[in-house]
């Protein structure tokens, strides 16, 4: 039987956004990707908060599974791999664009502040604005033409509430950070960024410092969204667990 893997999207996106990575892997895994709260079909699950986001995950999780995560996903991702019992379930992390987060009280209050006005905007919208919106953001900005036509499709089937919800449950300002738990990590760690995308670039060699079995791979040409613009490579990087 194929091993699994649980792959966890970013803020705004879907399940759906790793079909080409699903695509790419083939046969080599049992790929999960399902829409975090807040998100697609989850749009109206309630609370959207990581204590119940980590029991969804350890619902859909076999006893030994290897876990992926894009940004918010890739966050979200390091909490359960440390989180009791499901964490000793993960095999292998794979982590893209990843962050744990904000150390600095002061600066992760501001952010959980703007955050929190972000979410109130978003509630006014319509769908279609937020996410043209939302593809403008600098670390997304300069994704190819037909990446940006996907990402955008795929934000559509979310709702500005469920967004709203997701951005105040699961945002940067609210998880705490992780910094000073990463070496508590056990297993091999696969840390992905794209070349262009200077800020996690920096941050991956950061955790990398810090983590026991953590392995550092730059995607050449790609910017933050890794899997989007280099699935087949994003899922070489997942293949080579299993």
């Amino acid at each position: 039987m194929a091993p699994t893997v649980l792959l966890l999207h970013g803020f705004t996106n879907t399940g759906a956004s790793w079909d080409p990575v699903v695509a790419a892997l083939g046969e080599r895994y049992r790929a999960v990707a399902p829409d975090i709260r807040g998100h697609g079909s989850a749009s109206l699950a309630r609370p959207v908060m990581l204590e119940a986001v980590i029991a969804d995950i350890a619902g859909l999780a076999p006893d030994r599974f290897t876990l992926a995560g894009y940004s918010q996903g890739a966050r979200i991702a390091l909490h359960a791999a440390l989180a009791p019992a499901l964490g000793e379930r993960v095999e292998r992390l794979v982590l893209i664009g990843a962050s744990p987060g904000i150390a600095d009280p002061a600066e992760r209050a501001a952010r959980r502040a703007a955050d929190g006005a972000l979410a109130d905007e978003i509630e006014g919208a319509r769908i279609e604005e937020f996410a043209t919106r939302w593809a403008a953001t600098p670390v997304l900005a300069d994704q190819p033409a037909t990446v940006t036509a996907a990402a955008h499709a795929d934000r559509l089937l979310s709702t500005p509430a469920g967004l709203a919800a997701a951005l105040r449950g699961l945002g940067t300002g609210t998880l705490p950070p992780l910094w000073g738990r990463l070496e508590e990590l056990g297993m091999p760690v696969t840390l992905i960024a794209g070349e262009r995308d200077e800020k996690f670039r920096d941050i991956g060699e950061r955790m990398a410092r810090e983590i026991a079995l953590a392995d550092l791979v730059v995607v050449a040409g790609a910017g933050h969204a890794v899997h989007l613009e280099a699935p087949a490579r994003v899922a070489a990087e997942i293949g080579k667990g299993g």
